[in-house]
């Protein structure tokens, strides 16, 4: 509530006037910003009838900074002419001070001075009027002892043009007696409580009305990050599209599962320690499908299945090796190995979306731990057609309805494709996504039948959501760098073109 002091005089001046007061006066009075009033008003409308207030706007005219200072020391034309000698001064001396550019101008049109071009030292201006009268500065004297009503419009506007006045709006309130008026100000109650109830005081009581138009308060509750917001609108494209999410709650793998199963040579540089993060504890898987890992073996090193496979000397040590997964392909290896042990295939769309890590150098783009999306088909006869028809059925549900497609290679499919998407904002065609058909040689020792298929893509979580909320650098988005203001703000995400 306002100033009870300032509401009690408030209330005091109403009751003593006849047909009320005017906030701005009563302001003026006691010596308080207009604000004070205004709050004092608003405070007592708000219990109720006790004084009634009409909102009334006034113009008037106030001297600008410029207007004021010529009210102090006189118009620039007249300080032009105070400024020249009987002898006379230099035009070039005249325009070093601060008001002879202007003056020098008004001045010559008031016909108070005269320019000689033909002296010796240049220009040289004189006074051609002995005493002169500075009208400029007795307006705004005028208007600055509130007698503005001496002048007329037209010399008001020729001041407003040289920027000396400015017509201001005055809002102010004209108060009087209310339906229940009174001096003395009774608190009024703002909650029923169950004692009030319980004793019957509620019936003395004098509640302040409700406002049910307010807002109510915002209640506490979470937010979601926007990679999560995202992770949503991948996961829901999924499920219309009638996969089943894979399990992807191992972030340690097993080279062998990681690397080997997905017939990734052992020599391949993503495993060295530049790109893979290895565990030192515990450094070995010991617990591996003995007869898959044979045969594994038997492809990486001899061939089979169609295949000459690398010819390397194929160590069960380093397939043994934990690491943090580099992918979570490592994922569909598994459940395609898991379905290959069914007694009859099923066909099959998996999902996942999770967490992988890679030794990356950090910048703007790259992190060492980033999510990655992939989805995986399994089915008699695929071809690449068919992994072509289900790439245009995703991306088209992303808003992404220009697709090109690229040749590539990947260890475990072939053929491979780099997915391509023209970008309306860059103008370019830019990489989304990476898929093939997975090899052979990664399927057959899984015991997986001769004629099923398995086409795969993925992509990065984290790239599209940048895109989406104009996120530049990566660091921004995910780690200790993150503004949780960002995270409050961030709209509901919508996946749109």
């Amino acid at each position: 509530m306002a100033d009870a002091r300032v509401v009690e005089t408030l209330l005091q001046r109403i009751e003593k006037a006849q047909d009320g007061v005017e906030s701005l006066n009563v302001a003026c009075s006691l010596g308080v910003d207009h604000q004070v009033i205004v709050g004092a008003v608003k405070s007592l409308q708000s219990l109720g009838e006790i004084i009634s207030a009409e909102l009334r706007s006034s113009k008037h005219w106030e001297l600008t900074e410029e207007g004021k200072e010529i009210a102090e020391q006189g118009s620039q034309e007249a300080r032009v002419f105070n400024a020249v000698p009987l002898e006379g001064l230099t035009q070039s001396d005249l325009m070093k001070l601060s008001f002879g550019k202007i003056g020098f101008s008004k001045a010559m049109s008031n016909k108070w001075i005269r320019l000689d071009k033909g002296h010796e030292g240049g220009p040289r201006i004189f006074q051609t009027v002995e005493n002169i009268e500075d009208q400029v500065r007795e307006k705004l004297l005028l208007v600055q002892k509130g007698i503005s009503s001496n002048l007329d419009e037209k010399e008001k506007n020729e001041l407003k043009k040289r920027k000396l006045l400015t017509e201001v709006t005055v809002k102010s309130y004209w108060i009087t007696k209310g339906n229940s008026f009174s001096t003395t100000i009774t608190k009024q109650e703002t909650e029923l409580t169950p004692d009030m109830i319980a004793t019957g005081s509620w019936k003395e009581k004098n509640f302040k009305p409700y406002n049910f138009d307010a807002m109510g308060v915002a209640p506490d509750c979470g937010h979601l990050h926007p990679l999560m917001k995202v992770r949503t609108q991948f996961r829901q494209i999924f499920l219309e599209m009638g996969f089943t999410e894979m399990p992807t709650n191992n972030f340690i793998e097993s080279s062998f599962w990681n690397f080997d199963s997905l017939f990734q040579p052992q020599q391949h540089p993503a495993r060295d320690q530049h790109d893979t993060f290895f565990l030192s504890d515990p450094a070995l898987a010991l617990e591996l499908p003995q007869d898959y890992l044979e045969r594994v073996k038997r492809v990486h090193s001899e061939g089979g299945f169609g295949s000459q496979g690398y010819k390397c000397d194929w160590k069960i040590e380093e397939a043994q090796k934990n690491i943090l997964r580099t992918h979570t392909t490592a994922v569909s290896a598994r459940m395609l190995y898991k379905l290959a042990q069914q007694e009859k295939f099923t066909p099959v769309k998996y999902f996942s979306i999770d967490r992988v890590f890679r030794n990356e150098t950090l910048d703007a783009t790259h992190l060492a731990e980033f999510h990655q999306i992939e989805g995986v088909v399994a089915d008699y006869g695929l071809t690449l057609g068919d992994l072509m028809g289900v790439l245009h059925q995703f991306f088209t549900k992303l808003g992404i309805t220009k697709l090109r497609f690229k040749p590539a290679y990947n260890p475990y499919t072939e053929p491979s494709m780099e997915v391509f998407s023209y970008h309306e904002g860059l103008k370019k065609w830019v990489e989304v996504g990476n898929s093939g058909v997975f090899r052979p040689e990664m399927l057959l020792p899984m015991g997986l039948p001769e004629d099923v298929s398995v086409i795969a893509w993925g992509l990065s979580l984290e790239r599209p959501t940048m895109i989406k909320y104009g996120i530049n650098n990566i660091r921004e988005l995910v780690g200790h760098k993150v503004n949780l203001q960002m995270v409050y703000d961030s709209p509901i995400c919508r996946l749109d073109s």
